[in-house]
């Protein structure tokens, strides 16, 4: 499949006459695509009733008469200021009880009725006028669902939707006292009408309830973008997408992406390495200018495995940092070459376009200190330099192929809710855990695929890790029972049920384990529990007891990984140097190649090519991969054919 670049784009930010120019600018920069309408609600409908759309008419025939192929956004991220005077009781709520008003974005709540049926609208609008309009060649539904914490919300509108949500999911209200354990502190209801939202209670709130809620605020976003997909559905045949975020957790993407054609992600390398990974300080000085060398290829694995339909899998970068963002404790400028590599190390996980955010900066409103390929004088911004030479080098080599990951890694939203609730532990964090395992693996040079919760073919793979997975769905289980790999399982895998209870059999609930946890700890950073091997288990520790054969102990003597047949499980959380032992010795296990890298250096297989990346800000050495025959500059890429 040939891959492509594009930009983001809002014409309605600028003169008319400067469209044709900025277009004619972005095809001689070799940009394919151009992402437009997302937030232009107000332009398109400035009053209620009165559509003013001829706007949007000239700016898609500008763009496409000058080769672009354009993205319509559905604009419902945005809603009009007249929308609050329309629905009033539309805005969402925080936890604390606080309306979320106008003056920024994302102000509504997905649970409100009257919105939703506006945002169908003014989709069925744009649908309708553009659906078969050849320029327009994929669609977005809103924007970043969650982001700025918005899928959490303690309206009226949400009450009410939770509680009939609840009755068709529970039925008899004592079959839900007894899912939930309301018998405990005489929390028993009559009626879905006494149940409030898990919020402002004295002391912390049920969290079986609490889950639920998860539960039902999730499927409210699950809901409110299908709506808008099946409109588009009926009116075009152009693929729907969805630009995800990175590390928001709050609802399922993979029950999302399900609805999509097409899965995208906002990448803000420099952005996140502030504000939304666990490092030390020194790793944030060390990675300021090029971002976390793991983040990113995460959550290309993450959201390509969302926009997978049986064999295939479509995902694109709708938004690629060009530059210094707005809106991170600190913005420092990338590393020259890290606009060229960012879009490189997509590609080589399976995007088919990258578009960097934004085309021109604004001299206006919240984002004016973002950057863009240009600058608000019009000359050009670093990283357009470094957008053409991907483009040329796309031109030149456009068969990037298809990755070929032989790892699964699985990823369980609700874990990430269930653990949030109950952490036990005030620095247990299950994307922290996961990602941690996902970076022990990458550091061996190992490509991985993430796997869904409910993933029931695991044969693909060679080696499978499941840490934190709140519950076993039944299609786990089966895929578990027939794989013939090894599955590295643990800590606090299967530790309840789905309706948040510790299972009868106990935790991992997995009779072939042969393992029952018999009691679990939280630890303090400052008190890990040393391994024989070397390293230590920190922040969590599990008491096992059992009949599997013990692979290695504590100092202590306690067990501390264990495995039954093809099925091992770690007891603890491993610190770095425990992590690097036990990810490379199960990889061996399991009969991978294991190259160990540099803190800097990562690479992706795909079928006919080992990409390596340099994310360090000095020369990597010819040799740190096999088959490297020349450094590697500071935020350098290498392509290495592999063999047969």
């Amino acid at each position: 499949m040939k891959r492509s670049l594009g930009v983001c784009y809002y014409p309605e930010q600028w003169p008319e006459e400067m469209w044709a120019v900025d277009a004619a600018r972005m095809v001689d920069a070799g940009l394919t695509w151009v992402r437009i309408g997302e937030f232009a609600w107000t332009r398109m409908e400035p009053v209620p009733g009165e559509l003013r759309l001829r706007w949007l008419d000239r700016a898609i025939e500008v763009l496409g008469e000058a080769g672009l192929k354009v993205v319509l956004g559905t604009a419902t991220a945005t809603p009009p200021r007249w929308m609050i005077e329309k629905h009033p009781d539309m805005l969402a709520v925080d936890v604390k009880g606080r309306v979320r008003g106008f003056g920024s974005r994302r102000h509504y709540c997905f649970s409100h009725a009257g919105y939703r049926d506006e945002a169908a609208r003014i989709t069925r609008i744009l649908a309708e006028r553009y659906g078969r309009n050849p320029y327009i060649a994929a669609w977005q539904t809103d924007n970043e669902y969650g982001c700025h914490d918005t899928v959490l919300s303690y309206s009226e509108a949400a009450k009410a939707g939770f509680q009939e949500w609840l009755g068709s999911k529970y039925g008899q209200i004592d079959n839900l006292n007894h899912a939930w354990g309301n018998v405990f502190w005489s929390m028993e209801y009559r009626t879905y009408g006494e149940i409030g939202l898990p919020n402002l209670t004295v002391t912390e709130p049920n969290p079986a309830h609490v889950l639920d809620f998860r539960r039902y605020s999730s499927d409210q976003v699950v809901a409110f973008n299908r709506a808008q997909v099946e409109i588009l559905r009926g009116l075009t045949e152009a693929p729907i997408a969805h630009n995800f975020m990175g590390r928001v957790l709050e609802f399922d993407h993979f029950a999302v992406g399900a609805d999509l054609d097409i899965s995208t992600w906002d990448s803000y390398p420099l952005g996140f390495l502030e504000d939304r990974i666990d490092v030390d300080a020194a790793w944030l000085r060390r990675f300021m200018r090029q971002g976390d060398p793991d983040f990113q290829a995460f959550h290309h694995d993450l959201y390509r495995a969302t926009g997978r339909k049986g064999s295939q899998s479509r995902w694109w970068v709708m938004e690629q940092q060009p530059g210094p963002v707005n809106w991170a404790p600190y913005n420092p400028a990338p590393l020259d070459g890290m606009a060229r590599l960012w879009a490189w190390e997509a590609f080589a996980h399976g995007a088919e376009a990258v578009l960097y955010f934004r085309w021109r900066q604004a001299p206006f409103a919240q984002e004016q200190m973002h950057s863009g390929l240009l600058r608000t004088d019009d000359a050009p911004a670093p990283a357009l330099a470094e957008a053409m030479d991907v483009a040329r080098e796309l031109a030149d080599a456009p068969d990037v192929g298809v990755p070929t990951p032989s790892v699964a890694l699985v990823f369980d939203y609700e874990a990430c809710w269930a653990w949030d609730i109950q952490p036990q532990g005030a620095d247990f964090s299950y994307f922290r855990l996961v990602f941690e395992m996902y970076r022990g693996l990458r550091r061996y040079g190992l490509s991985v695929e993430i796997v869904p919760p409910d993933c029931a073919d695991l044969s693909a793979f060679k080696l499978v890790v499941a840490p934190g997975v709140l519950h076993w769905r039944d299609e786990m289980r089966e895929a578990l029972a027939a794989y013939q790999g090894l599955a590295v399982l643990g800590p606090r895998a299967g530790s309840k049920t789905a309706d948040f209870a510790i299972p009868e059999a106990l935790p991992p609930d997995l009779a072939a384990l042969g393992i029952k946890v018999a009691r679990v700890e939280s630890l303090r950073p400052d008190t890990p529990i040393d391994l024989e091997g070397g390293g230590a288990f920190g922040l969590w520790f599990e008491h096992c007891e059992g009949t599997a054969e013990v692979l290695e102990r504590t100092s202590g003597g306690a067990p501390a990984v264990m495995q039954s047949g093809r099925l091992r499980y770690l007891a603890g959380w491993p610190d770095a140097q425990a992590m690097m032992r036990l990810m490379a010795a199960a990889a061996r296990d399991a009969g991978l190649e294991v190259i160990e890298l540099p803190d800097d250096v990562r690479i992706r297989d795909t079928d006919q090519h080992r990409f390596v990346f340099n994310y360090g800000a000095e020369e990597v050495p010819a040799g740190v991969v096999p088959g490297l025959a020349a450094p590697l500059a500071p935020a350098g890429l290498a392509r290495l054919m592999l063999p047969g």
